[in-house]
């Protein structure tokens, strides 16, 4: 029979440094505390700033019209002076490549600011905090009250931060809409119940998601919905900023007094408050280091320096720093990597400036009729084209219409038209073979559209023309 060795579970505790589980990991509803400094100044001007674009631009005109809309029913998008069409749509494509591009090199640099700072979801999410803490109070009194039981007091903090939360969701929801459907018609027809089936399904679209994304859901979409959060670690390295707490200083934890000599207790200075994870809208606790919850909003920094001050103590516990930097080496900002996508970023910009710069003002579509061909009154063979043309322009503008290189071939119809902004004229016209023969059965014409005002403007397409192989 084989002897055991007899087990005992020894459980180390050390009472110094209890084991505390933060709001995230246990799951619970996450109440942040109130706190000033320079980060969170920072994050609400850059909200302010962000918010004032948003809804500032949907009620801005240019001339007769909305100064940016998205008019998909007429196939028209308006940024101020610009008109853009389908066919730009190629632009549209590179500025989102350039989007992705500036946030990966942002990323590199100082990890995950973009969340912290400029995100909608992180924008909007503090200001449903902002609307909870004016109605129900700061953390301990939010606490309370969830845990009280229900009352008239109760129903009516909770009615009230709900509706201010609609309210802001309802104008989050019309300002969105407004940019593809003129703001103040939309406006007007909400408030007398005459909005359009299409507009009232998406307003409430918008309105129910913003509600829930920052009412309810909160972090929850940035670890579990937002794919940048998973795919944000492989772009850090050893010189990327991140809001990082700094063991060596601060361990080990402990509460002492204010004029105490804690270096002579072993503590170091942290003094094991929790501020940090009080005010983390995430429910994290930053001294765990690095996590995939952290959205880098500086919060925790605001907090942890406003303890330091107190306590006497220098500044920086928690700050924004790298990881070679806690090592005890120097960030080294200017590395290949960087300078890589900082050049990527700088042409992919230039391409887009010069393509934008240098995009046709006038479109020009050319359809051959389904025929093959025909012969006409005189003798000769005739192919027949419709020409689509558009004015991309803010003005009323004329045109004359060429055959470049034409040879043996001449455009027949009507050479010159107006057309009004934005307008799009279907022209039927034909092309006639002047000689006798061709020298193939199918030959390339180029059809040339010019701006009689600014001949700088013109456009060219390519059709076939099509002519028996013997005559």
């Amino acid at each position: 029979m084989t002897e055991r060795i007899p087990a005992k579970i020894v459980e180390t505790i050390d009472r110094r440094n209890p084991v505390r589980v933060t709001p995230a990991q246990a799951g619970d509803a996450i109440h942040t505390r109130s706190f000033s400094g320079f980060f969170r100044n920072l994050r609400l001007y850059g909200a302010g700033l962000l918010f004032l674009l948003f809804f500032g631009t949907a009620w801005l005109n240019w001339g007769d019209r909305q100064a940016v809309l998205w008019d998909l029913g007429g196939r028209k998008f308006y940024i101020f002076g610009a008109t853009f069409w389908p066919q730009d749509f190629i632009l549209l494509s590179a500025l989102l490549i350039i989007c992705a591009f500036g946030l990966f090199f942002i990323t590199v640099l100082a990890g995950r600011v973009w969340c912290g700072y400029s995100c909608p979801q992180s924008v909007w999410t503090w200001v449903f905090m902002w609307a909870e803490k004016v109605i129900e109070g700061d953390r301990n009194q939010r606490i309370k009250l969830d845990a009280a039981p229900w009352s008239v007091n109760k129903l009516l903090r909770r009615s009230a931060k709900h509706t201010l939360w609609l309210a802001v969701s309802l104008a989050t929801a019309l300002a969105f809409v407004g940019y593809f459907t003129p703001i103040r018609e939309l406006v007007r027809d909400l408030f007398i119940f005459e909005l359009d089936l299409s507009s009232a399904f998406w307003v409430f679209f918008f309105t129910t998601a913003t509600y829930l994304n920052a009412g309810w859901l909160r972090e929850k979409v940035c670890l579990h919905m937002c794919p940048y959060s998973r795919f944000q670690s492989v772009m850090f390295d050893e010189n990327t900023l991140n809001v990082s707490y700094d063991a060596a200083r601060g361990e080990g934890r402990g509460a002492r007094k204010k004029d105490a000599d804690y270096k002579a207790e072993g503590l170091g200075d942290c003094i094991d408050c929790t501020m940090c994870v009080q005010v983390c809208p995430t429910g994290i606790d930053i001294r765990d280091g690095l996590q995939l919850d952290c959205i880098s909003c500086g919060a925790c920094i605001d907090a942890c320096d406003s303890v330091m001050d107190k306590m006497g103590y220098q500044r920086g516990l928690v700050r924004y720093t790298s990881e070679q930097a806690l090592a005890g080496g120097k960030t080294h900002l200017l590395r290949p990597r960087l300078l890589g996508y900082a050049a990527v970023l700088l042409m992919m910009i230039g391409a887009f400036v010069w393509a934008l710069e240098t995009r046709p003002l006038v479109s020009l579509d050319v359809t051959k009729d389904r025929g093959l061909f025909r012969e006409n009154s005189q003798g000769q063979i005739e192919n027949i084209y419709t020409l689509k043309v558009i004015n991309k322009t803010q003005e009323p503008s004329s045109y004359v219409l060429s055959l470049v290189d034409s040879g043996p071939f001449e455009l027949q119809g009507t050479r010159e038209l107006r057309l009004e902004p934005g307008e799009i004229v279907d022209l039927p016209l034909s092309v006639v073979l002047t000689s006798e023969r061709a020298a193939s059965s199918s030959e390339t014409l180029h059809f040339e559209v010019t701006n009689l005002n600014d001949p700088d403007i013109r456009v060219s397409a390519k059709s076939t023309f099509v002519s028996p192989i013997n005559r």
